[in-house]
Order: structure tokens, then sequence, then C-alpha cells
């Protein structure tokens, strides 16, 4: 039988004809004639519509993003979630002008962050209330200052031609005295990403574990009363390690708890655990770094050992543009690691010579999704 013509999506005759589509969708998308038939039409108003609204939010998506910011600044979810209130009280309050202060709350509950009430009164909004609950969030919007000021020249960025401030808040390629920073926001966001690992998995099964990069020992923490017979490590740089020592001794876990200072980029991880996580950990890093610490957590595993890995990743369905859009500049930023796909993890745990390599399903797959890996010789 002769080789069949392939094209970018199948055979030759359906990689032609799924282009010829293509082309032809995307010269009608352009065309305002066409825009406008779309938009009247009634079988697809409603999606001409959505679309042109999803354009819009692209084109406005940075200052949606600095209402929010200007809410978390002024602490205004905290204050109406104690007593809903006017802009004339919230004028006074944060010394704003009564005008400029009703656009803020107006533009707010626009943006479902705030909701009105009785006329002139605000209160919490739906996306409010749940940010509210959520302090990571809040600590990663006021984070975003520096992540936006890297992007002021995305293209220079692209092309390795600015001095990010991210790269320097990062302790790995940052000054030491940014561990504490790092470390605090790790620890403010890291509730959300260590529910769902907890939620999706059962640690009871473990004696040890080592959280490697674990900042100042949050997720251990947070896993110590679903798993209370499991011994805790932690293995991070000496500063951090240091903080989760201090951390463990608050959380009376030192006697459970030990943690070790190291540099996992170079240095050889302790052993004796049975389980090893890397919580946000792998996407930090460029491949050949990252390939060096599965291996690393592969020689400190012993036989029928596991490894939990959980991040969030490229292609994730419905979430496409986290791993893709938001990460993807967000570690160029940070000048180091990327986000990657579940089979391009996959792949690198086999090539470190893990086995029995599959993904767990988490509730909310925008946050993190899991990835476990067996040390079977």
């Amino acid at each position: 039988m002769p080789p069949v013509a392939l094209a970018e999506n199948g055979p030759l005759g359906l990689g032609l004809l799924n282009r010829f589509w293509l082309d032809w969708r995307d010269k009608c998308l352009a065309n305002p004639q066409f825009q406008g038939w779309a938009a009247r039409f009634p079988l697809t108003r409603r999606v001409a519509r959505r679309e042109a609204r999803a354009l819009f939010d692209l084109c406005a998506g940075f200052v949606y993003a600095q209402i929010l910011a200007t809410c978390v600044e002024l602490d205004l979810f905290d204050a109406l979630a104690r007593q809903p209130a006017s802009a004339e009280t919230l004028a006074v309050r944060y010394d704003i002008p009564v005008h400029q202060m009703l656009m803020l709350l107006n533009a707010a509950a626009s943006l479902r962050l705030l909701s009105r009430q009785h006329g002139t009164s605000f209160r919490l909004g739906p996306l409010g209330a749940a940010l509210r609950g959520n302090p990571g969030i809040a600590a990663m919007v006021a984070h975003h200052r520096m992540f936006y000021a890297d992007l002021a020249d995305p293209v220079a960025l692209l092309r390795g031609q600015v001095e990010t401030r991210l790269g320097q808040f990062w302790p790995y390629r940052g000054s030491a005295g940014q561990s504490a920073a790092y470390s605090a926001l790790m620890a403010a966001s890291q509730p959300m990403v260590a529910h769902e690992v907890i939620a999706a998995y059962s640690f009871n099964r473990h004696r040890v574990i080592m959280d490697v990069g674990g900042g100042d020992g949050s997720f251990l923490r947070l896993l110590a009363p679903h798993a209370p017979e499991l011994q805790f490590r932690l293995f991070d740089l000496p500063p951090v390690a240091a903080c989760a020592t201090q951390a463990f001794e608050r959380g009376n876990l030192i006697g459970r708890a030990k943690a070790y200072g190291g540099d996992f980029t170079q240095d050889e991880l302790p052993k004796g655990a049975d389980i090893i996580t890397l919580i946000r950990v792998l996407h930090d890093h460029p491949d050949e770094l990252a390939l060096h610490i599965l291996k690393s957590a592969r020689a400190a595993l012993p036989p029928h050992g596991v490894l939990l890995l959980a991040e969030p990743m490229a292609g994730t369905k419905g979430a496409e543009p986290v791993g893709d859009a938001y990460f993807g500049f967000y570690l160029l930023a940070m000048g180091s690691g990327r986000a990657r796909h579940p089979a391009e993890i996959i792949a690198m745990l086999a090539e470190a010579g893990f086995s029995a390599v599959h993904q767990i399903p988490t509730s909310q797959p925008m946050l993190t999704s899991i990835i476990i890996a067996h040390a079977i010789t």
C-alpha cells in the first residue's frame, strides 16, 4: 500500500479541507459587513455578542485587573464584609473624592466584585466574597505589581532585553534577602493548592513525606491533621528551611517535622521518605534542571516509593489560558521554567527512572493538576 500523505491535521485531503475552512472563517470574521450581519441574525447573534465581549475583555483586561488591585489595596472587601456602605461614607474613609469613589464602586460591581444594595449602598459581590475567603488570591494580586511592571514592554521581555523584577524576587535567581518575601507569598497562596492535593490523594498510606521546595512548610502543616501518623521532612534553601523550622515549632510539629537546608539544583536530597512531593516546583525550572530534580527525587526514594507532583499545567481543558498565557508569561518574567503539558512531564518522569506514572483528577484543575509516579525498579 502506498504511503498516505499527511498534513497538519490528518491525511492530505482532510488537511487541505480544514485549511480551506479556516481561511474562509478568518476572512469572514475579519469582514465588518459579516460582523454586522452576524450580530443581527437571530441564529448567530448570541455567539457574535459573546465573541465581541471576549475580544473587548482581552483589550480591557489590564483595566479590570487594576480595579481589582485597587480594591485589594484599599482593603475594600473586608470593609464591606463588616458592613455595607455608601460611596459618600467610603469616600471619607479612603480620602477619595465621591465621584471617583462611586466610579470605582460601579466598576467593581460591573465585575461582580461588589454589588449595589438599596440605591447608593454597596456590599460584597459573589467574586469579592470568594476572594475574601481565599487570602492567597489577594496576596497574588498585590504581588502582580512586579509582574505588570515586567510586562510594560512585552516585546522586550520576549527578546530577553529587560532585567525583570520578578527575576530578582525569585530566591533561586535573586538575592538571598528575597527568600523571606517569596516564602511569605507562597505560604499565602499555598492553601488553595494544598486543599486540592489533600482532597485528591490519601497520604495515610505512607510513613514519611518529604516536601522538596516546601517553603515555610505551609503544605505540610495543612496536611498534618489529615495524616496524624505521618512524619514530615522538608528540603529548601537554608534561609527558607530556617523559616520552616520556626513554623513547625509554632505549630507544635517539631517532634514530627524536620527541615533540611540545601539547594536541590546542586545537592543530593536526603533519603528516608517513602513519598516525595513537588508542589509548584517543577514549572519554575528549565527542562534540564527539572529533569535533574526528578532524577534526584528518584535517587532519594526507596523501591516502590512515590513521587507526587502538583502544579498548574499547560493545555488543561477548560483552563488553557492559565497555563499557556498566564504562567507562560509569568515564568518568562521570572526568568526560569515553563508550564508543561502533562504528557511532557510524564515523559520526563520516565526518563528520570519512574514507572507506573499517571495523572489523578482534582476538583479545580485550573489551580493544580496532579501526577503520581512510582520508583519501581
